[in-house]
């Protein structure tokens, strides 16, 4: 694997899935040997997945709520995942990149350690809260239609900056 030999995996449940906006990505880091699909897995534990302003999706870091998440497991090498990072905001704190544990759909392998972008604990919780609790167990097709990409959002503010405003609202969405 080029870019370091050191596998990292990633769990992906957005965007970055197949058939998704920014599966390009990892696409791209499979085509220079930097990424390779492992297969479909699910959390291990329940956390919330819901998406935020302009159909961005986002797992909590709130295990034991929400539902067990269906999504991709990828071993990525260290510049892919330097990519990854960079691609998820971890360097502005959008996201933070968090130990989880998945399992195949039959449990036939046990339980794999991996990391996934969760939303950043400085608006995750929150934004769960605003949400009104309310999650889902996929990132879907039909979820991903409502995501806006970063090129065609609003050039004004940034999407952190419009993420607290909204958490910190006194009204519902």
């Amino acid at each position: 694997m080029g870019g370091g030999a050191h596998k990292n995996l990633i769990f992906v449940y957005g965007t970055l899935k197949r058939n998704h906006p920014n599966h390009f990505l990892l696409e791209n880091l499979i085509a220079k040997n930097n990424a390779v699909y492992i297969g479909q897995r699910t959390t291990r534990l329940s956390y919330p997945l819901i998406t935020g302003l302009y159909g961005i999706p986002y797992l909590i870091n709130k295990s034991g709520s929400g539902q067990r998440i269906r999504g991709e497991l990828y071993a990525v090498s260290k510049r892919g995942l330097a990519r990854l990072d960079e691609l998820e905001g971890i360097e502005v704190e959008h996201y933070e990149r968090l130990p989880i544990e998945v399992i195949e759909e039959d449990e036939s392998n046990g339980v794999v350690s991996a990391e996934a972008y969760f939303a950043h604990c400085r608006f995750g919780e929150r934004l769960w809260e605003k949400r009104g609790k309310c999650g889902m167990c996929e990132f879907g097709e039909n979820d991903g239609v409502l995501y806006v990409r970063p090129k065609d959002r609003p050039r004004f503010s940034s999407v952190l900056d419009e993420i607290e405003a909204f958490v910190s609202s006194s009204t519902t969405d």
